[in-house]
């Protein structure tokens, strides 16, 4: 089967464009911030992946279905409700990590944090950097 026809694809759209137009400053500040965090734990260079998330290195899924397609080993987007954080947050080795991080709400892949003041910034690092770790363990 094709790659699939997936709208978050990574771009050329300028990452620190993106975040200087980010209207809450709270969040533009929380945002920047995480841009330090994930370029210091990933070693990678941030791209965009869609109109709004800012990604950290790459890698190729394929579903049973025969479903394929490419996108970031993981990343965040300072939306207005929170910020996102793309982290496998359902994962049960984070499991533990999540109990001491502070104030969240997850999804299956994603952390939800409102400003980075709620949180932990060492066990939040702890968990990018295990994202990280398991993401290139298993996909290169």
């Amino acid at each position: 089967m094709a790659k699939a026809d997936l709208k978050t694809k990574e771009n050329n759209l300028s990452v620190s464009s993106f975040l200087n137009a980010v209207e809450n400053e709270k969040k533009r500040k929380d945002g920047k911030r995480l841009l330090k965090l994930f370029k210091e734990i990933t070693g990678e260079k941030p791209k965009m992946w869609g109109p709004s998330i800012i990604g950290f290195g790459k890698y190729n899924y394929s579903y049973e279905s025969g479903r394929e397609g490419v996108i970031c080993k993981t990343g965040f987007s300072p939306r207005k409700n929170a910020l996102t954080l793309y982290v496998d947050a359902s994962s049960p080795r984070l499991k533990t990590l999540l109990t001491q991080l502070g104030k969240h709400k997850t999804g299956k892949t994603c952390l939800y944090i409102n400003k980075l003041e709620d949180v932990d910034e060492d066990i939040l690092k702890q968990i990018i950097a295990s994202t990280w770790d398991y993401m290139t363990e298993k996909y290169g």
